[in-house]
């Protein structure tokens, strides 16, 4: 049974994003409208697509679509009105299979009324997405079953649960061995006060459920998933005296890792690595994180933790990967990136980077610039 405050914060939290909010600009805060990186071509064509009242009716603080999504079955944590489960759909093919889930009944009928809609748009003939009402941190309960997903996405949702080890650990229970959970969630720079985390609107606006962003390892290694890797992370901007006020000196941040389910069963040493190419749509360059971008044919030296998730996951099959003294058959350069170097920190690449303010893109329905736009 959900202590009284949890319970609480999930009544609050439905009534905020199934009846408060109606649309993207009544958001008080940047924080579901952050900018991400550039998307891809490919992924810009599949948001196209989507219906106008979905994506009006989306809040999302990343880009939550990984590489090398073909007949893959993924999970997405929190889907909403539904944006991210048919752009996934379109890249994973018939073949493949989406499930969205979400506590807010509102907004699962919403993805649900534009099923027919989006299957026939598609070309589908048979529907490649099912939607479920129910909790992220409750899969067992909503049927969701052991090892039974490649991937699992979440855009901006884990913050609005306070659990966020038990979501993980059900994540990690869905999850086939090599499987990945990839996703945007809102970070705090410190451990939050009482008077921001008992905050409703704040709940609201994914800023008084957000972790710590040093707990995020922390938490990952308890579950049992390898360290995280991070992907992009933007500052978020307060557009609210009040709320601004409240905060005080704690900042926030968007960002999104990876976290890969690998298994145990030897240790790994540093290897060098060469991309073979073939991923559809990074053919010549996979950029895996904020640390390792990968150029067909270009040796690069790994740490441990990278060379076992490209050993044991969907990837392993466009890299060659041997240990350092062995040699690689190529004729490329060499590239080696010392472990200091190594960011971790998303406040750190967010203020290094010069995409740090939310660029509005006026041709797509949403508004502002986030994950629902081309930047």
């Amino acid at each position: 049974v959900a202590a009284p405050r949890d319970a609480e914060i999930r009544e609050y939290v439905q009534t905020y994003y199934g009846q408060v909010l109606k649309k993207s600009a009544d958001l008080q805060t940047n924080a579901c409208v952050t900018a991400a990186r550039p998307v891809p071509k490919r992924i810009w064509e599949a948001l196209q697509n989507v219906h106008e009242e979905v994506i009006l009716r989306y809040y999302g603080c990343g880009l939550v679509i990984p590489e090398h999504l073909e007949n893959c079955w993924i999970l997405d944590l929190g889907s909403g009105s539904g944006r991210d489960c048919y752009a996934l759909s379109q890249l994973v093919g018939e073949k493949g299979h989406i499930t969205g889930i979400d506590m807010t009944k509102d907004q699962v009928e919403v993805a649900k009324k534009y099923l027919d809609y989006h299957m026939e748009k598609f070309g589908f003939q048979v529907p490649n997405v099912t939607f479920i009402h129910g909790c992220i941190e409750k899969l067992g309960e909503a049927g969701i079953k052991n090892e039974s997903y490649d991937i699992v996405v979440s855009n901006c949702v884990i913050n609005l649960v306070p659990d966020k080890q038990r979501v993980l650990q059900e994540v990690y229970r869905v999850l086939k061995h090599g499987g990945e959970l990839y996703f945007s969630d809102v970070y705090a720079s410190l451990e939050l006060p009482e008077e921001i985390t008992t905050h409703k609107v704040l709940w609201g606006e994914c800023l008084g459920g957000a972790l710590y962003w040093k707990d995020l390892a922390i938490l990952a290694q308890k579950v049992g998933f390898c360290p995280p890797r991070l992907v992009t992370a933007n500052l978020i901007t307060i557009q609210n005296k009040e709320l601004e006020r409240v905060i005080g000196d704690c900042r926030f941040v968007s960002a999104t890792f990876r976290l890969f389910k690998c298994p145990k069963t030897e240790p790994t040493k540093r290897c060098q690595v060469i991309y073979c190419g073939g991923i559809t749509g990074h053919e010549k360059e996979l950029i895996f994180d904020a640390n390792f971008t990968f150029k067909e044919g270009e040796i690069v030296e790994v740490d441990e933790e990278t060379a076992a998730i490209l050993q044991h996951s969907r990837f392993a099959q466009y890299f060659l990967i041997r240990l350092l003294g062995e040699k690689l058959p190529t004729s490329g350069g060499s590239f080696a990136l010392e472990l200091k170097d190594i960011i971790t920190d998303p406040f750190k690449l967010a203020e290094d980077s010069d995409n740090t303010k939310s660029i509005c893109v006026p041709e797509v329905a949403g508004g502002c610039c986030g994950t629902k736009k081309c930047c």
